[in-house]
This record gives structure tokens, sequence and C-alpha cells, in this order.
């Protein structure tokens, strides 16, 4: 029988919540207060199922996102999240026919990119998706790394550090997270739902919330320049030596000095022997703040934002650029979303992309256009592992000098 794929009514939604779970691998149970606390904050016209009779065996959600771009500007950004093949239909085309329906209906929209966290690598390359933003976490040995505990909560270039709650999180994170996007690209936007679900607010459905600590970094001025929230564990050996880890569930920091200070703060605090550090930038200054750095071990480092330009014009006007060189690209688009041929002329002054019939310099895909507009690739590496065509000789080493930026991408949440 044909499988119907389209919106779900709000009447269907508790059923459409429970195909999320099954397809997760969550247990199947969802309550009318989880089912209702939900809905008031999803669009329905924008969360898809498919049904097969009267069971929904496929899930779908987007939402409308803000992603942060080279030089502290942003994108309007079609966010693809909650995507769900139960196992008895799987293969027979469902995430191709809501990929198609939704970003279709965001080019629509006028969204100029499509972002999502791909759970699994292989899936999402063939829609036009690839990654623009990687992650790392660390683990720390802090009886290795040589900091001075006595410096933790007194910074040595004036400024302090105070413990605080959720409370106060939620008015000065705000500020904190928009400064960040300023100096970072791919930061995606925070609402007040996720500032609430973030310090405790919301109904947690996957596991019960525990309540972290907080602590802020104020400058010598009394600014707030970061935050972290952590959590941390009890666990002695035999001989009554505590052996806690610090785990980091949240660390924000605009400024050098308050990220350095948090980390020192972290690795002073008494009985723990661990800090790990959460999903962090992959130039985050963890470990070489540390007198040791060797004491930071690398426990991941993995693909996180994931982007498909929609918009090629305004990806490429959307950001700034170091210097002044002109490119013309020809984008391959298989499902003819953004495919041309286009012109760009940049310089720290600004940027001018529009369609072209010159020659081009370089032949990509439309996911290798979001890897180079967010600064995190190499137009010569991705040249050499065949992705990028060079059409003109040095035209890649170009687009490197034009492209690439002093920071990498980094993309703290997920959703």
């Amino acid at each position: 029988m044909t499988v119907d794929v389209r919106a779900v009514t709000e009447s269907e939604f508790p059923d459409w919540l429970r195909a999320l779970r099954t397809g997760f691998l969550k247990v199947p149970v969802v309550s009318d207060e989880e089912a209702a606390d939900r809905l008031a904050h999803v669009d329905l016209a924008r969360t898809l199922g498919a049904f097969d009779r009267d069971r929904i065996v496929a899930t779908f959600r987007s939402f409308r996102q803000e992603v942060s771009t080279v030089g502290g500007g942003s994108l309007a950004a079609d966010a693809i999240t909650q995507v769900t093949v139960s196992p008895t239909h799987r293969r027979r085309g469902l995430l191709s026919r809501m990929m198609a329906a939704d970003l279709a209906a965001a080019k629509e929209r006028g969204d100029a990119i499509a972002t999502l966290i791909a759970a699994e690598y292989p899936i999402y390359g063939r829609f036009g998706f690839g990654p623009v933003s990687w992650s790392a976490e660390w683990s720390v040995d802090v009886n290795r790394a040589g900091l001075d505990p006595r410096r933790s909560g007194r910074p040595e270039d004036g400024g302090r550090i105070d413990l605080t709650d959720g409370d106060e999180i939620r008015k000065v994170g705000p500020e904190v997270h928009r400064r960040l996007a300023g100096v970072r690209a791919g930061v995606t936007n925070r609402g007040r739902r996720d500032w609430e679900r973030g310090t405790g607010l919301v109904p947690q459905s996957v596991a019960p919330w525990r309540e972290p600590y907080y602590a802020v970094y104020r400058s010598e001025a009394g600014e707030v320049e970061g935050y972290v929230a952590y959590t941390a564990d009890d666990a002695w050996d035999d001989a009554k030596r505590p052996l806690n880890t610090a785990t980091v569930r949240d660390l924000m920091a605009v400024t050098p000095a308050a990220e350095c200070a948090l980390w020192h703060y972290l690795c002073s605090i008494d009985w723990i022997a661990t800090v790990r550090s959460g999903y962090r930038a992959p130039d985050d200054l963890l470990p070489l703040l540390l007198p040791d750095p060797r004491a930071a071990r690398m426990l991941t480092y993995v693909d996180m934002l994931w982007v498909r330009v929609l918009d090629v014009v305004r990806v490429l006007e959307g950001r700034t650029y170091p210097v002044e060189e002109g490119l013309v690209l020809e984008v391959r688009d298989a499902d003819g979303l953004a495919g041309g041929r286009f012109r760009l002329d940049a310089s720290p002054a600004g940027a001018a992309c529009v369609r072209t019939a010159a020659s081009a310099d370089l032949a990509l895909d439309v996911a290798e256009v979001g890897a180079l507009a967010f600064g995190d690739e190499s137009a010569v590496r991705l040249s050499r592992l065949g992705r990028v065509e060079e059409l003109t000789p040095g035209a890649a080493a170009r687009a490197d000098l034009l492209f690439r930026t002093p920071l990498r991408p980094f993309s703290p949440d997920i959703f």
C-alpha cells in the first residue's frame, strides 16, 4: 500500500512522538503532559510524518534558526531535527520524500541554508549537506596539569569568578552567547525555551534533571565575559583519595582571559581529579593553556553542524573576507536548488556575488560551498581529494586566502 507523507495534526502528535521515540530506540511511552508541553513549541506545518494506513512510520521536523557567519553576520536557516524511519520501513525512500518536501518549502520561504546534526555520517551527503564545523572533547588529568590552584578564583588579569545559579545564567547568558556568535561562525541561536531547558525549567523527557553548578567570569570592570555549568560525581578510592570528575555541560567565553580563567577554576576545585570538557571548538585554548598540555587527552573529534546551501549568493555575500580577490565558481547541485555559475568579488570592504557566464575557476558540489563559506575547509585539500576541480591553475590556493579564517567555526548546541 502507498505510504502517505504529510504534516501531522494536533490529534496525531502524541503518536508522532511515540514513533520518534521508537526510531531513536527510546522507551515508546509519551505522557499527556509531555505531549502537551512539546505541542506548544512546534510548528505542525513543519512536522512531517509518513503514514502507513493509521500508523506513523517515519518522522521529520524543522524550525526557523539563525546561524552566525564569518565576521559576525547571520543566515536564516531551515533547521532539521527529529528525523527517524521505523525499522519496518527502511529503504523505501521515506526520508528522501520528507527531505525533498522540506527543502523545497525552505527554498520557497527564502531560507539561505538548511542545517542539521547528523546522527550517522553517510546519510545526508546525498541531499547536498556537508559538515561545516567540528567539535573536540578532552579529559584533563588535574594532578598533572600544573595549574596553581591558589589562583583559581582570583585570575591574574584582575577579573573574578563567582558561583551563581540558573536564574542569573538566564539573565547574563544570552548576551555572552550573542557576543560569541559575533566572533565564531557556526553558532546557532538560542531562544528563551533553550535557556530554560538548559537551566532545568523545562521538564526533561529523556533523563531526570540534575542541577549543575554555575560560575561566571567577570572582568576587572565587572562585565560578564563567560560562564560555565558543570556537574561532579562522587568517587573515592580505597585509600580515601578523591577521584571525582567534573563534567562541563556548557562553557562559553568571549575573551581569552575568561576562557583561561574558567578552565583554571575547573581544574582547581577540591576533590576534582578529572575534568571532562564537553564539546569544544577544536581550537579551544584548552589544552595549550595548561603548563603540561599532555594532561589533556582528546576523547572525541567529530563533525558537528551540517549545512545545505539553498542560496549561493546570500551565503557568499553573508560573510566577511580578509583579502581582495575574485573567483568564478561552478556549483553543481543534483537537486536543482542552488546550482549555477557564480562570480564572487570580495574584499575587506564587502562582497558581491552574481550569476555569470564567465569561465569558471573552480567546480564543486553544493556541499563544498558550505564547507568553504564557513571557513573551516581548504580548497587545496578538497582539490587533492577530488571534491573540488581546479579549472584555473592556482585558483584553489587563491580560494584558501579568501575563505579561511583565524578562528574555526564552533557549534555549541545539538538540536
